[in-house]
Formats: structure tokens, sequence, C-alpha cells
């Protein structure tokens, strides 16, 4: 019986959640624990608030930014007038080109001397030191491409001024020697390469001339004329070829035609004729057994003529002998005039023929030596198209370069007048009034939510993490017994004394310090 009536155990997370405490509760137990820690937390909320204050006046500075605007402007005249002969040296990134010239030893050196550094004679380490935090206290910006924007932070207005002043002024003075000393380097520069190619030309075309007096066939155009003569002469060749066959084939009809006919010509018996021609035909056979062999069908042709007329012959003499007559004398013959034409024609033919011959062998011979001139201007063509190649290259960029030379001429000059780029002060700077950054009020704004936030977050800490028992709700969760009553704490008479006199105590210390506060933002005002 009594065991039924224990209350059953319960499992972790009924327990955690039993221990959370609802938003009511926190809020109440929130307000009785400040109540009671009510100096404490007005203490902590006068610290921050002072210390906050002593941080903004003492351990912060108050920095003053100066800031000057250059304007970089091309010539709108100028340049139209001489564009493609100058060339302006002017640069693309200005703000980089700025930090360059800003945070250079030389303009940091006579930064050190306006600024009054200086004066102080430091030592090489402070120095460095001084112009690496110039360094940082200065920024360079281009809110356009053609503005230059400078800013210096320092505690100094005056000094923020004057450093400020002097950096735009340096930047204008740097960038136009800098302009003057580019562009006549690049001038001495190219006038050198002139000099030194003008040499390289003249040595190219005294190679080439040397060459060409050593070498006749080197001349220009010479293998133009070779390839002509080639073609004229072989066509000499070829037609004194075709000449020489018609003459030869001319030569055999003639000499055909002679077989045919007798040297002489009378009335004379057929005995003495058959003689005349086998007399013929035997010299006839004589002259070409000196050039064929007994082969030859004409060679074969005059023995079967020779044959046939000894046959005839033998028939004559059977003939004469049986008749009984007697032979005519043989000074009743006289000469063939159409075997003299014949033989007449065949030597002229032959003359003709040995003429064109003659002729031929002379234009094969020069047909010869001009593909041997063509053999050495091919050889020496590499040679003279290397020599060539090489003074056409160097006449090239020698006649560049004397543009170009004339082109920077022409900028250098610009740039010693000031004429090509013009660098003035658009904004210039002014002494700064009020200090940049974290304002005083700032300051203070965040010192008092420090103050209000640091000891309630230390309240709720104590509250949320504290094991003791603050609610007579967590007495019945806790033990699962049923609460019978609570009963009121009743203060004595001495500690509402003392908790009135720790409220005023606390009020005093808060009032102190919107007192602090106020006298000294009044100052401030007052100094203003």
């Amino acid at each position: 019986m009594a065991a039924s009536n224990l209350p059953a155990p319960r499992t972790s997370a009924q327990a955690r959640k039993a221990e959370e405490m609802q938003p009511d509760e926190l809020l109440l137990i929130l307000y009785k624990e400040a109540r009671k820690r009510i100096v404490a937390i007005a203490g902590t909320f006068a610290v921050v608030t002072l210390l906050t204050l002593v941080v903004g006046m003492v351990i912060i500075p108050r920095n003053y930014t100066a800031s000057t605007t250059i304007l970089a402007q091309d010539s709108d005249i100028i340049q139209p007038l001489l564009e493609g002969r100058a060339v302006p040296t002017g640069v693309a990134d200005r703000a980089g080109h700025a930090r360059q010239i800003a945070y250079s030893r030389r303009v940091l050196e006579q930064i050190l001397d306006i600024g009054g550094w200086s004066s102080r004679n430091p030592g090489p380490i402070e120095r460095d030191r001084l112009m690496e935090d110039i360094r940082k206290a200065t920024m360079i910006t281009a809110p356009r491409p053609d503005l230059v924007q400078i800013d210096y932070r320092d505690t100094d207005p005056e000094r923020a001024w004057r450093v400020t002043e002097a950096f735009g002024s340096l930047f204008i003075e740097e960038t136009l020697a800098a302009k003057e000393r580019e562009s006549r380097e690049a001038y001495e520069f190219i006038d050198k390469q002139v000099q030194d190619y003008h040499a390289k030309l003249l040595d190219a075309e005294r190679n080439l001339q040397d060459y060409r007096s050593r070498n006749a066939d080197a001349q220009p155009g010479s293998a133009v004329d070779v390839n002509s003569r080639i073609s004229s002469l072989r066509t000499q060749v070829e037609q004194a070829r075709m000449t020489l066959l018609e003459q030869e084939s001319r030569d055999g009809a003639i000499a055909s035609q002679l077989t045919g006919e007798s040297a002489v010509s009378a009335v004379q018996t057929r005995e003495n004729l058959y003689r005349t021609q086998m007399i013929e035909l035997r010299a006839e056979l004589d002259r070409l057994m000196l050039t064929y062999t007994e082969r030859h069908p004409d060679v074969v042709r005059i023995r079967h003529q020779l044959e046939d007329l000894q046959r005839s012959l033998a028939t004559e003499q059977q003939r004469r002998a049986q008749s009984g007559t007697s032979a005519i004398s043989s000074e009743e013959a006289q000469l063939n005039p159409l075997y003299n034409e014949l033989r007449s024609q065949q030597a002229q033919a032959r003359r003709e023929a040995a003429a064109t011959r003659s002729r031929m062998g002379i234009a094969q011979s020069l047909l010869n030596e001009e593909l041997d001139r063509s053999r050495r201007i091919a050889a020496s063509e590499s040679a003279l198209a290397e020599l060539t190649r090489d003074y056409e290259v160097n006449r090239e960029i020698y006649q560049d370069l004397l543009r170009r030379r004339e082109n920077a001429r022409v900028s250098m000059g610009l740039d010693q007048e000031n004429r090509g780029l013009t660098l003035r002060i658009q904004d210039p700077a002014t002494m700064p009034l009020r200090p940049s950054g974290l304002r005083f009020m700032h300051i203070a704004a965040a010192g008092f939510a420090l103050a209000i936030a640091l000891p309630l977050g230390l309240l709720f800490l104590l509250v949320r993490f504290d094991p003791r028992v603050r609610a007579p709700r967590q007495i019945v969760q806790k033990t699962g017994y049923a609460l019978l009553t609570v009963i009121p704490a009743y203060p004595t008479p001495r500690e509402r004394r003392r908790q009135t006199f720790k409220l005023a105590m606390s009020a005093a210390m808060v009032c102190g310090v919107f007192l602090v506060y106020g006298l000294l933002f009044a100052f401030k005002l007052s100094n203003a």
C-alpha cells in the first residue's frame, strides 16, 4: 500500500526538462538577484564606462585626414596634330605609378623634413620606422582614370595638411621628371640603335658588293639572261639538227639519182655503154665501201647491177662475134650533162651539210658553256641570297629606327615643354578640422553597451548554471513530493536600510558616470 503511493522514477530526459525554468520564473529570479547585487552591477557599469572613456581619450589617438586630388589630362589639341609622330609617355595605372613615386625613399626623405620628423635627428632605424609609418598612413587611389587622390592620416592636423600638400607637389614634380627622363632615355637608346644598325648596313652593303665584284655571274638578272640564252641555243641546235637531216636526205636522194645515170653519153656501141656503166658502178661501189659494209642495201644493189651488166656485156660480145661487126671508136663518147648537174648538186648539198654540222657543233659548245654558267649561278645564288637578305633586313630595321628616332625626338620635345601630359592640383589639401575614424560618441556608445551587457550576461550565467533551488516548482520536480506551502521572506528594518543604502550608492555611481560624460562632452563643445 505504501509502495503504491511512491512516485514513479523519472527518466533523464524528463529530469532535464523539469529543471528548465519558465521565462516568467527566469525574469523574476533575475530581478531578485539583481536587487541583491545592485552595487556590484552598478560598480561594473561605472568601471567599464570609465575605462572606455579613458581608452577613447588617452589610448585611442585622434586621427586627422587630409586629402588632395591631382588631375592628369592629355592635351586635346597637340595629340591629334601629332598622332603617329609622337608617342605619349602617359601612365595607364596612375594609382600604381603614384604609389611608386610617393613610397620611394627620395620622396619620403623630403616628407620627413617637411613633417618635422628630421628635426629630432632620428637614427637610421628610427628613420626607416618613420617611413614605414608614413607609408601605412598614406592611401593613394584613382577614383577615375584621369584622377589621383592622395589621403594622409596623422594625429596632428597641421602636419597632415603639410604632408598631403607636399605629396601632391612631389608627385607632380617626380612624374614630369620621370616622363622627361623616360623620353630622353628612349631617344638616346634609339639613337644608339640607329648608329649600330647604320654600321651593320654599311658592312652588309660592302659584303654584297665585294661578292658581286668577285663573282661576275652573281650580278642581278644573270640567271634570267642565262636561261634565255640557253633556250635560244637549244633552239639553234634543234634547228641545225633538222637542217642537217634535210641536207643528208637530199644528198642521199641525189646519190640515188646518180646511180641511174652514166657519166658520158655518146654514139657508141652497146658494149662500150655496158663497160662505161660498169666503170661508174665500180666507182660508186668503191665509194660506198669506204662508208658501209658488204651487207648494206646500196652495196648489195650495186653488186647486183654489176652482175646484170656483166651478163649483158657477155651477151653483146657473143652477138657481135657472131655478126662480125667492128666496135665504134671510143673517141666518139661525150659527157652526160644531167650527170654533171647531179654531181654539182651533190657537192653543194655536202658542203651545206658540213657547214650546218659545224654550226651545230659551235651552238652545242656554246650551249654547254651556258649550262656550266647556269650551274655556277645556281651555286652562288644561296650565298648571294643570304647576303641580300642580310642587307634588306638591316635596311628595313634601319629605316624603321630612323622613323622611331624622329618620333622619339618629337616626344622628348613635348615632355621637356610639358605639352603632352598636364598634371595639376584639382582639389588642394586643406587643414582637417574634425578627426576621422572613431569619434567620442562612438566610443561612449560602445562603452555604455558593454557596461550594460556585461553585468546582465554575468547575472544570467549565474542564474542559469547555479545548482541551488530558486523556485518552489523545482522542489516538487526534483523530489516528486507535494509542496504544502511557501513561506515568504520578510526583511528586517536593518536589511531595508541596507538595501536602501545600496540603491542610493548604485544610483550615485551611475549618475557620476553620466555627469563625467556630460562634463567632458561640454568641454569638447566649448573647445571646438
